[in-house]
């Protein structure tokens, strides 16, 4: 991330081999495309604490480092949340800071 620029949007929490990742990946690049937002993608397993709380719910679809979805990502709802002004992201929610 560039200096000045604001983290993604969307982070999407995956674990490789997750066959419910797939979909989930697919539905957060269209979403965004469509929405010209930026997403990002991290392993699960990467961060202990990421695995402590997320380890069971994969795929987690996170909206401004808010909880929004797991293990599927309903695409009206992403879209919806979207739409919304972003929010500040609290403090030490996954993803670029």
């Amino acid at each position: 991330m560039g200096a000045g620029q604001d983290p993604p949007r969307v982070t999407l929490v995956v674990r490789p081999g997750c066959h419910l990742c797939i979909p989930a990946r697919e539905v957060v690049e269209r979403v965004c495309a469509d929405l010209g937002e930026r997403w990002e993608e991290i392993d699960v397993d990467s961060d202990a604490s990421l695995a402590a709380r997320w380890s069971e719910e994969v795929p987690v679809t996170l909206v401004d480092g808010r909880q929004h979805d797991f293990w599927r990502v309903d695409e009206t709802r992403l879209r919806a949340a979207l739409a919304a002004p972003a929010r500040p992201r609290p403090d030490g929610a996954p993803g670029s800071a």
